[in-house]
């Protein structure tokens, strides 16, 4: 698959994001009423709704939020998410935002325009913030007092970069996560409202999107919407299996006051190590090559073992909306049979053999045999010819595209 350093760079940022919003595409309304759920509302269609969250013009804000996810992963593929391996140690936001992929965290969050957000993550009596304040972005571990710092005086002078900055610090919060499933929502989407609700002591209404498709892993996402600003308070990501929630991020505590400028200060505590982020993309702190998502033991090893993803493998997307597949075609003529062993014909790292054994049950079609390594959002199929099928889809879905695009 045909990546460089700075989109994979920024698929780790965006973990959160893409989890809610993974397979939607556009918009058909549908014109359902909130009914008397929760909280007694005036009633509102989904185009309504829709309108009113586009309308919202808040832009300072502080409380708290609780993510939670539960992809189904197995213990290995949590870790690797988890990160690791990535310059700039425990203090590089990079790190941090790929853990909400799995578990329970809890944010305090605060922001005040584009160019002052915070984000704080707690875990108990340690705490990891993130900082952006004008052109400079802080990332700081208590636990291990490491401190990151981005400095673009570019950002500064003209503000080109502040809208990305802060998109990238937002993707954990609910308003983004909303935001992002609402552009990608379409043709293939039924809109509704549902039952009211009360978030962080806020009434609000419920937009809940549904695929039209059949086949897909999703069963519906919940968008919570406070019912006097427009200010998307909770996503919650629901399986087509039923169940918990596979994503569910919503505040807890939230208040729309400006915070004071001092929140968003930030000094270096003393004999805290220092890291200098990247000067520019693909870089790290070092000069050196940021590899992103290859970095890591098991993953590299495993597109190592197929030819190596990113090193003339070929992507073609089948399907649209919810029910999209992305087919992967190493180009290199292995598949499962030769995960074991790295490009020189050496056994891998034991990470590869472990991960390949925690892959799902073996399928066979039309396509020839392969496996399917299962979660509870995004299936993949890798076929022993080295072709791989991954997308928000069934296992039966997956196949039924392998048969067909053999």
């Amino acid at each position: 698959m045909a990546t460089n350093a700075k989109t994979r760079k920024a698929a780790r940022y965006a973990v959160p994001v893409a989890v809610a919003g993974v397979a939607a595409a556009t918009v058909a309304m549908v014109p359902a009423f909130a009914n008397s759920g929760g909280p007694d509302l005036p009633k509102m269609t989904a185009q309504q709704l829709i309108e009113k969250v586009a309308a919202s013009d808040v832009q300072q804000l502080s409380g708290s939020a609780k993510i939670s996810t539960d992809l189904g992963l197995p213990k290995l593929a949590s870790g690797l998410l988890g990160g690791g391996g990535i310059a700039g140690g425990s203090a590089n936001p990079e790190d941090k935002i790929a853990q909400l992929a799995n578990g329970s965290h809890t944010v305090r969050v605060a922001a005040d325009g584009p160019d002052r957000q915070k984000l704080t993550f707690v875990d108990g009596k340690d705490e990891y913030s993130l900082v952006h304040n004008g052109a400079d972005v802080w990332g700081y571990d208590s636990k291990a007092n490491e401190v990151w710092h981005e400095k673009d005086p570019e950002a500064a002078a003209a503000g080109k970069d502040r809208k990305k900055t802060a998109e990238r610090l937002g993707g954990a919060s609910p308003q983004q996560l909303a935001q992002d499933v609402l552009k990608a929502a379409g043709p293939t989407t039924d809109v509704s409202v549902g039952e009211t609700a009360q978030v962080a002591g806020r009434d609000a209404y419920q937009l809940v999107l549904k695929p039209k498709q059949s086949g897909s892993t999703v069963g519906s996402v919940k968008i919570a919407v406070d019912a006097k600003n427009g200010v998307p308070l909770r996503v919650q990501l629901l399986a087509a299996e039923g169940g918990k929630p596979i994503v569910d991020a919503g505040f807890t505590k939230v208040d729309f006051a400006k915070p004071s400028a001092d929140t968003f200060a930030f000094t270096a505590p003393k004999g805290a190590k220092v890291t200098e982020g990247a000067a520019e993309a693909g870089k790290d702190g070092h000069g050196k090559e940021f590899k992103g998502l290859d970095s890591f033991p098991g993953l590299d090893a495993l597109t190592g073992g197929m030819g190596g993803a990113g090193k003339g493998g070929e992507t073609k997307v089948l399907g649209e909306g919810w029910a999209t597949i992305a087919r992967i075609d190493t180009g290199a003529g292995k598949g499962l049979q030769d995960l074991g062993k790295s490009a020189d014909n050496k056994d891998a790292p034991k990470e590869a053999k472990q991960f390949l054994d925690s892959l799902g049950g073996k399928v066979t079609g039309k396509f020839g045999e392969g496996r399917v390594f299962k979660t509870r959002l995004v299936n993949a199929l890798i076929t022993d010819d080295g072709k791989v099928y991954v997308g928000a889809v069934t296992k039966d879905a997956l196949v039924q595209a392998a048969d067909a695009n053999k």
